[in-house]
């Protein structure tokens, strides 16, 4: 009877030792900065880089998606906390007070993305549109947003469409590839980006399939925006 205690404590403490092992081996293997994208990928220069040329941490994330990119672009055209969300682990977001509400269709008002306009990730911490290509890329930045403090980095987020016609249910299919860049201030800073990226590569790996299931089972009829 003894041992019970010490059963239960065992049982209750495993599913913690098992996520710290696999966020530990996250880290080590580099699989979270990487997530389904290959090296060559990876090594791509994408719309967005350009806005922080002096960035030391990078990851990539991507999906390839049954559908041409004029049926993924409307989802990506309405992300923010005010409009679609990030189409990933809501309850999570919301726990930190983001007050997110994932849309499950096409908003029509929230089509029109302009360069310079509000994107807010929170109610407190708000980035801006740095760069609009209808249906092949969305970029936000941290310049010209606002937060309660200096975050100590500054940062660039990229969504970025490739057409791919050889692939799909005939129509051809898009790789959406988001890529996110950081320019840290200083060596703690850096460091903290390590751990804060296992929880982007969990929630982006979220984001895309979601964005992935929407796109395929709701194509939209607007064909308008061009593959790239």
């Amino acid at each position: 009877m003894a041992r019970c205690p010490s059963l239960l404590i065992a049982a209750a403490a495993a599913p913690l030792v098992a996520a710290g092992t696999a966020v530990a081996a996250f880290m080590v293997t580099g699989t979270h900065r990487t997530l389904n994208v290959s090296p060559a990928e990876a090594r791509r220069r994408l719309p967005g880089d350009e806005l922080l040329p002096h960035a030391d941490v990078q990851n990539d994330r991507a999906i390839t998606i049954a559908a041409p990119p004029a049926q993924v672009w409307p989802w990506i055209a309405q992300l923010g906390q005010d409009k679609a969300g990030f189409y990933s682990f809501a309850c999570l977001e919301n726990a930190l007070g983001c007050q997110v509400r994932n849309a499950d269709h096409i908003v029509p008002e929230w089509q029109h993305p302009h360069v310079g306009d509000p994107f807010p990730l929170h109610p407190d911490i708000v980035l801006r549109i740095a760069l609009i290509e209808p249906g092949h890329a969305f970029v936000v930045s941290s310049a010209g947003g606002s937060a309660p403090k200096d975050m100590g980095f500054e940062f660039t987020w990229a969504f970025v469409l490739t057409y791919r016609p050889g692939e799909g249910d005939g129509g051809g299919a898009t790789r959406l590839h988001v890529r996110e860049r950081y320019d840290t201030h200083s060596s703690s800073v850096h460091a903290l980006t390590e751990v804060t990226s296992v929880a982007s590569a969990i929630m982006s790996w979220k984001m895309l399939d979601t964005l992935k299931r929407l796109a395929e089972a709701a194509p939209v009829t607007d064909q308008s925006q061009q593959p790239r």
